[in-house]
């Protein structure tokens, strides 16, 4: 009996809590956009674990398979999408895997890789968290008869965001390789998308841009580090 049996063996799901019995493995680095998940799946009924890699990853589904694996596209150790294709030809196979992203060019990449569906950030409403899964669900893992539509939107602890920054500023002072660089310019742009905090956006973009043309990036750290040393000497609002 996996994981997801177990959890289900006494608990169903209900028009109000439409993801009852439903198990989430979340990929997800960031802690502010794993923060909304959770948040999104207590108001659901779901039971959510995060892994922040692809390796923690596949140490969790050694031991259980989830109900839903959703997976950020941009990850310390890799692609999403490799994960994704990875999980899709397991047998047995995860019911619903989902890709996720801040960047809508990953999206076509997600479903190629063999994704169900694709989950945009920033993901704060309710009722097209519980659609998009509820589509991908087997018939008989759905609640019965009418279900209320919750237009909630959720607002993550805005404590997540600056752990965030904090270890994208932690990365760019241990060192400047180019891995660490293409890897903090995709986080940044992420967390800030989610949070809506453009000028960290044009930063990161700026970082990103620089390093896909090959130019010298020192100017473009430069002012992302700064942005974020400002944000977490004085943490504003999102």
């Amino acid at each position: 009996m996996d994981d997801r049996d177990q959890f289900q063996f006494n608990r169903f799901p209900t028009p109000a809590r439409p993801l009852l019995g439903v198990t989430i493995l979340a990929v997800e680095d960031s802690r502010f956009a794993c923060e909304a998940m959770r948040l999104l799946c207590v108001r659901s009924g779901a039971r959510i674990r995060r892994a922040d890699s692809i390796m923690a990853a596949k140490r969790h589904l050694m031991v259980y398979r989830p109900t839903v694996l959703i997976v950020d596209h941009g990850l310390p150790d890799g692609e999403g999408a490799d994960l994704i294709h990875e999980a899709a030809t397991m047998s047995p196979r995860i019911p619903v895997i989902l890709g996720t992203s801040a960047d809508d060019l990953a999206q076509e990449c997600c479903l190629a890789a063999g994704a169900d569906g694709f989950l945009p950030k920033p993901t704060r409403s309710l009722a097209q968290f519980q659609e998009l899964i509820l589509a991908c669900l087997p018939a008989d893992q759905r609640p019965m008869g009418p279900r209320a539509v919750n237009d909630e939107v959720i607002q993550p602890d805005t404590l997540a965001y600056q752990d965030d920054l904090a270890h994208a500023a932690d990365l760019l002072s241990d060192g400047n390789d180019d891995q660490i660089l293409d890897y903090v310019a995709q986080f940044v742009t992420g967390i800030a998308r989610s949070a809506a905090d453009a000028p960290l956006i044009t930063a990161g973009e700026a970082l990103t841009i620089a390093r896909m043309q090959g130019r010298s990036c020192g100017s473009a750290v430069a002012n992302l580090a700064g942005l974020m040393q400002d944000r977490l000497a004085s943490p504003v609002a999102v």
